[in-house]
C-alpha cells in the first residue's frame, strides 16, 4: 500500500470567473498565489516525494509550498476542448438546459465537445497509479481529483460530488496495485 496525497493547485483568475481551464495553462492569481503563502504540508506528510502536474498553476502551487516537483503528464487536468475559456454558466445558457443534463447525465462518459471524459483521466491514471513505489504528494487539478475519488468510491459522476475539492484542502489515498482507496478527505493545508 503506497500514500498517495492529492493537492488541488491554488487559484487562477479563471478559476474566479469560473471559466473551463482544462490544459489552457493559466499561471495563479496574485490572489492564488497569497493563498498558498498561507498553506503547510502537515508534518506526517515530510519526506514524500512530490510530483505534479506540467501546467504552471500546479507547478506554481508546487514551488510556493518549497518544493521542486518531477513533473508528471498523468496528472495534467480534463481537456475541455473547444470549450476551454467559456465561463460555465453561460455555456449552459448558451447551449441549453436539456442539452447540459444530458451531458451531465453521461457521468464518466461525459464529453465536452472536442474534449476528454473523466473515464479518459481515469485510464490515463490507473498506469501512473500502477507505477506509484513510495509515498507521493501529487499536485493537480480539480478533474484529476475527482477522477481518483471516483476510482476510490464508485462515484460514477451523474450526480453532484460528494466532496468540494477545494482550494487549500488535500485528500489522502492509499493505493494499492493502482487501486486507489480513500484515507482521508478535506485535510486543511492552512497554517493555523
Amino acid at each position: 500500500m503506497t500514500s498517495l496525497l492529492m493537492i488541488r493547485h491554488s487559484e487562477t483568475e479563471w478559476n474566479a470567473r469560473k471559466k473551463l481551464q482544462g490544459r489552457s495553462d493559466i499561471a495563479l492569481s496574485e490572489h492564488g498565489r497569497d493563498m498558498v503563502r498561507c498553506w503547510s504540508v502537515p508534518g506526517e506528510f515530510d519526506g514524500f516525494h512530490w510530483v505534479s502536474s506540467p501546467l504552471v498553476r500546479a507547478t506554481e502551487t508546487a514551488n510556493l509550498l518549497g518544493f521542486e516537483p518531477d513533473l508528471e503528464p498523468a496528472l495534467i487536468e480534463m481537456s475541455w476542448g473547444r470549450w476551454e475559456g467559456e465561463n460555465w454558466n453561460d455555456l449552459q445558457a448558451r447551449l441549453g438546459p436539456d442539452v447540459m443534463a444530458a451531458h451531465q447525465a453521461k457521468g464518466l462518459d461525459f464529453r465536452p465537445d472536442g474534449g476528454e471524459s473523466p473515464g479518459d483521466v481515469q485510464d490515463r491514471l490507473r498506469p501512473w497509479l500502477e507505477g506509484l513505489k513510495r509515498p507521493t504528494i501529487a499536485v493537480c487539478h480539480k478533474g484529476v481529483l475527482q477522477a481518483v475519488y471516483a476510482l476510490a468510491s464508485g462515484w460514477q459522476m451523474t450526480e453532484k460530488a460528494p466532496i468540494k475539492f477545494r482550494h487549500g484542502f488535500a485528500c489522502l489515498f492509499q493505493v494499492t496495485d493502482g487501486s486507489p482507496i480513500i484515507d482521508r478527505l478535506d485535510i486543511p493545508l492552512e497554517r493555523s
